[in-house]
């Protein structure tokens, strides 16, 4: 049972740079993740020190903490160098945490004292690993996808000392996060330095040893999409802290609706729940009603919430299906009807699925008319047939929504104006900050009381991060203060906050002296197997040794497209799967 005293619970965002941020603690986020220039796990999603410094000013005043990914495996002193130093520019810029998977970062002479998160690169699947881990300093641990809610309460009962975060939504890897080898080793391109060829994303076939198909030109390990949106308040009650997002290849449009999405559900579990409570502050004002179906999705999966499922992978395909919007009604000479409730605009991407059984493909077209539920697309689409179950994977009404302003993060403001011997003082308090300035001017005794006038001044405060919730006025006399003057007041004390908001946390330079590398080793990684999986093919399709009697004997094997075949191991005891190149 969950402890009874307050728990603060962490909704973290991805951003692909500052405008995917911004966008990300508008809707709700209460820390967000993005990487720097270089060493993130997304190479093409760097940004600047600059950009990074603007999403920090705008966080910090929402009690959002920034994490910036630096979870790559280094090479060479020069690149630990270029760490350190980074590490140190993120550390002036006042962002809150690094998430790192190079162990050799915490043994860096001369780093700066900022917090470092377990990245779930390094394999974190264990209470022992956790442990470990949080001895050797990292503050927080990001733990593996493939974890159930009772393997992750397990870690959480024997090390309830450390913050574990748990990833709630978006793509899967199909190998243990950090143990897939398969990008680098077929195509040069590794997986752990940021540069993943999607060898998971990729047609296979399955066969015997002695070349016979059982399976042809299928996405035999390309996941669907996380979607825990069932399992909150269980992850809650079991002990994950930090409530991950995936997604830092993602445009804002995502992350906007995504983030909103889990905004809404879990202020909902805390409205009954009193023990939790989120970890920044600020009310969200929404102008639309967020649905992560009509998203890039590839099907959704809860991926090893309650165990094993046969539900995990989309052998159809590895591109977006979205949401589905109905079925084929009647098809006519130049449209079709569809039957369903969804509302459907010009400009529609729609797809279905068409083939015979193990032959599937996902096959889309476009509506250049939609009138009602009776469809124009700009050419007739083949293979469709009365029944067939209709996706929406591109949805204009949605996009354009998501396109303009569609969320306000406003802070509560109390002000107070009293009188003094020489004047006025007006304060501005907002949570744990406030702002104060006195003002000497002569003291005017007005003809009525000026309640509503100055309430009604102080409460503009225009296009900032503020609402007015309550402003007290401590006077003796009904004093008259012209609301020109007071405007002018208010200006210069929300100056004031504004700069206790964007306080620097460290100003300090990086040491200037060399660093001593001879003991910190380059790590050697075995790179056989290619992958490690949770997942299993067998038991997908429905081949599981345990469970089928007439499953195929005798070692299994994926080809791909370029000729490569690759051998399935599977370790029945420990229910796991490797992915091996053919000897």
């Amino acid at each position: 049972m969950p402890s009874s005293k307050n728990i603060p619970i962490e909704l973290l965002a991805p951003a692909r740079d500052k405008e995917c941020a911004f966008a990300a603690i508008d809707h709700g986020a209460d820390a967000v993740y993005i990487g720097a220039a270089r060493f993130g796990a997304r190479a093409s999603a760097g940004n600047t020190d600059e950009d990074i410094a603007q999403v920090v000013s705008y966080a910090h005043p929402f009690g959002v903490k920034v994490y910036v990914t630096l979870n790559t495996l280094l090479e060479g002193e020069e690149e630990l160098r270029e760490a350190r130093d980074l590490a140190w520019r993120m550390y002036r810029i006042g962002v809150d945490a690094l998430i790192v998977q190079d162990e050799r970062i915490r043994l860096l002479p001369d780093m700066p004292p900022i917090s470092l998160h377990a990245s779930t690169q390094m394999d974190n699947r264990t209470a022992e690993k956790v442990q470990r881990l949080h001895s050797e300093g990292y503050e927080q641990v990001v733990l593996a996808r493939e974890l159930t809610i009772a393997e992750i309460a397990d870690i959480h009962r024997q090390v309830p000392q450390v913050p574990l975060e748990v990833f709630i939504h978006g793509a899967i890897c199909v190998s243990y996060n950090g143990r897939c080898y398969a990008s680098e080793v077929c195509y040069g391109r590794s997986a752990n330095r940021g540069e993943c060829a999607q060898f998971c994303r990729m047609p296979y076939d399955l066969e015997t040893q002695d070349g016979e198909k059982l399976v042809t030109g299928r996405y035999l390990l390309s996941m669907r999409d996380m979607n825990r949106t069932a399992q909150l308040e269980a992850l809650l009650d079991a002990g994950a802290r930090s409530l991950k997002i995936e997604g830092r290849l993602k445009d804002a449009a995502y992350v906007k609706n995504v983030t909103a999405w889990y905004r809404q559900k879990l202020d909902a579990i805390f409205k009954r729940r009193k023990e939790y409570y989120p970890s920044s502050q600020g009310r969200i004002e929404l102008s639309f009603t967020p649905n992560p179906e009509r998203s890039f999705n590839r099907g959704f999966t809860d991926y090893f919430m309650h165990e094993r499922t046969a539900d995990l992978c989309n052998t159809i395909t590895p591109k977006s299906m979205g949401e589905r919007v109905g079925f084929v009604k009647e098809i006519r000479r130049d449209h079709i009807v569809v039957a369903g409730t969804a509302s459907f605009a010009n400009g529609d991407g729609l797809c279905y699925v068409s083939g015979a059984k193990g032959q599937e493909q996902l096959v889309g077209f476009r509506i250049n008319r939609a009138e009602g539920n009776h469809l124009y697309p700009h050419r007739m689409p083949q293979g469709l047939k009365d029944g067939t179950v209709i996706y929406r994977n591109q949805d204009q009404a949605m996009e354009a929504v998501l396109s303009g302003k569609t969320s306000r993060r406003v802070l509560p403001l109390e002000w107070t104006l009293e009188e003094t011997p020489q004047g006025f003082r007006l304060t501005a308090k907002q949570g744990s900050r406030c702002a104060s300035k006195e003002y000497e001017c002569e003291h005017q005794l007005a003809r009525t009381d000026q309640t509503a006038s100055i309430t009604d001044v102080l409460s503009k405060v225009g296009d900032t991060i503020y609402e007015v919730t309550n402003t007290e006025i401590s006077f003796s006399q009904p004093w008259f203060i012209p609301r020109s003057r007071l405007a002018e007041w208010r200006r210069e004390v929300l100056v004031l906050l504004e700069q206790k908001n964007n306080t620097l946390t460290c100003l300090n330079e990086p040491p200037s002296n060399m660093m001593d590398l001879g003991k910190i080793k380059q790590q050697e990684l075995d790179k056989s197997p290619l992958m490690t999986c949770r997942y299993c093919i067998r038991y997908q399709l429905g081949q599981c040794l345990k469970r089928n009697p007439h499953a195929v004997r005798g070692p299994l094997y994926l080809r791909g497209a370029d000729g490569r075949r690759f051998l399935l191991r599977f370790d029945c005891k420990a229910c796991q799967m490797t992915v091996e190149i053919e000897r």
